[in-house]
């Protein structure tokens, strides 16, 4: 019995591809979570998306807004264009895409450049550029870790905005 190709576009299958990442195993290169995170919005895998964005901005994701978009789109496909990750050292890296869907029968894409970093934890992060964490340097941090955001995520944060 042949296994169905991943939902992702990367021509392996899904047991092979963004399965494991859906199922708690973490992405070890950008484009493997950029490919997951798409999968994850097929699949209407909405805690994984919250899971895989920069902890000091899953608070303010719009949860019933994203919800509704991945229910009502019909996905049609993602086409990774161009990646930077060049080492395994590497904390900050971009991945351009085109993901492609329909809605009401319209056909729709998107194309960005979207910017990942790979936190202390040594895991892959999306930062999300429309999640905006309006806080004061010596407030507690937003990701929860008990620290102040000046000596946690206020960096991070920062290249977002470049």
């Amino acid at each position: 019995m042949k296994s169905a190709l991943c939902v992702c576009g990367s021509g392996q299958a899904a047991q092979q591809c963004c399965l494991p990442l859906h199922q708690g195993q973490w992405a070890e290169t950008p484009e493997q979570l950029m490919r997951s995170r798409y999968a994850a919005f097929v699949e209407q895998q909405i805690d994984y998306l919250v899971n895989t964005t920069h902890p000091a901005q899953q608070h303010g994701l719009d949860l019933p807004a994203i919800w509704q978009w991945s229910q009502r789109s019909q996905w049609q496909g993602l086409e990774v264009l161009h990646w930077d990750y060049l080492n395994p050292e590497q904390t900050l890296a971009t991945v351009s895409f085109i993901a492609r869907w329909a809605e009401s029968g319209v056909a729709q894409q998107h194309q960005e450049c979207s910017m990942f970093i790979r936190r202390a934890d040594q895991r892959w992060y999306f930062l999300d550029p429309t999640v905006q964490v309006k806080t004061k340097r010596n407030e507690p941090c937003p990701c929860l870790s008990g620290k102040k955001i000046k000596q946690c995520c206020l960096r991070e944060l920062a290249l977002q905005k470049q």
